[in-house]
């Protein structure tokens, strides 16, 4: 299933492939951050991939109800499908970033990281983990929720067992041959993926626990320090544009990714430019002021801070606080919530 003839190898292409692996290359140099910086980066990441990748899917939490969430998951009480797919998701990658190199890309273990992504989903006890047994073709919904009408018909369950087999196994091959570069793969094995629909319901969140999975089994080590899900989220229309044009003619003779593939390269670009940034600008805190990086800290360690907290806490002048704060925020490293009394603050994203 993954076929050089399919993919064209522009100057475009080749131009996003050399940006990512030079900074896959600078990675080691650029990600000794402290250990609680890169902490930081990775848990603002988390819960920006969680609250975006069920939001593409139609959740309506915010990245602050995603936050909170997340903070209690031991209570393992849910008011939502909304909440029950979060938690599932959280879990989710949260396996693939603590034992990535030691989850063999097979079947078995799709279905496995599927069983855990709907794990807390009342209504997906009876397929989850197992391939689908009915038809699940993409439809498109008004705003009243009235199906306009199948816009992707995916493969029959008949089908699925033998395709993903298919896929699996030559997606393995593919990237130990290396006669396509990896991320050229891993963009052919998502929309392939995509295009079967393996699952019941899940498929396009799993797609991106997969494509992380892939990504740092590829040797792209910094991809939990910056969220591929917001980039999506961010350009969701163009997501979908991309995948019905790679999908029209797929598994044929005239099968093209070319859109897919350059919607893939570019939002990993973008996800690489966001990490940078984020990097460069914890590496400037060396010349903040030391009222500065001690209020950082207290925003890290608790996820947010007020001025109350920093006045009590580093018993330092209300006025002088103001200011550093309000510094802080114009520079990009606070991002500040409410107004008055109210007003919270935490690290920016």
């Amino acid at each position: 299933m993954i076929r050089a003839s399919s993919v064209s190898i522009t100057s475009q292409v080749l131009n996003l492939i050399a940006e990512l692996d030079e900074f896959k290359g600078r990675w080691d140099m650029l990600g000794r951050l402290a250990p609680d910086k890169l902490t930081s980066l990775k848990r603002v990441a988390t819960i920006e991939s969680v609250g975006s990748s069920t939001r593409i899917e139609g959740a309506r939490l915010s990245d602050l109800q995603v936050e909170a969430l997340l903070a209690n998951l031991e209570m393992r009480s849910f008011r939502s499908r909304d909440e029950e797919e979060v938690a599932g998701y959280a879990e989710a990658m949260n396996t693939i970033h603590d034992s990535w190199e030691h989850i063999p890309f097979t079947e078995n273990h799709i279905k496995q990281l599927h069983g855990i992504t709907l794990k807390y989903s009342s209504k997906d006890t009876a397929h989850r983990g197992e391939y689908k047994t009915l038809s699940n073709n993409v439809e498109a919904f008004d705003a009243d929720g009235r199906s306009l009408g199948v816009i992707f018909e995916t493969a029959s369950p008949f089908d699925t067992p033998r395709l993903m087999a298919e896929l699996v196994s030559g997606t393995v091959t593919a990237l130990r041959e290396r006669e396509l570069h990896p991320l050229l793969v891993i963009g052919a094995f998502v929309v392939h993926f995509l295009a079967i629909h393996p699952f019941q319901d899940g498929n396009g969140r799993l797609s991106r626990v997969l494509t992380t999975l892939l990504l740092l089994q590829s040797g792209y080590r910094h991809v939990p320090y910056s969220s591929l899900e917001r980039i999506v989220e961010e350009n969701k229309d163009g997501y979908y544009r991309a995948l019905r044009a790679s999908q029209k003619q797929i598994r044929s003779e005239k099968e093209i990714l070319d859109d897919w593939l350059h919607f893939f390269l570019t939002s990993l670009k973008k996800q690489k430019d966001v990490l940078l940034g984020k990097i460069e600008r914890e590496q400037l805190l060396e010349k903040l002021a030391p009222l500065e990086e001690k209020i950082l800290a207290i925003a890290r360690e608790r996820g947010r801070i007020t001025i109350a907290d920093a006045v009590t806490l580093l018993a330092a002048n209300r006025n002088t606080v103001k200011l550093h704060l309000r510094q802080l925020v114009q520079r990009g490293y606070l991002e500040q919530h409410g107004t008055g009394k109210g007003t919270w603050y935490s690290v920016g994203r």
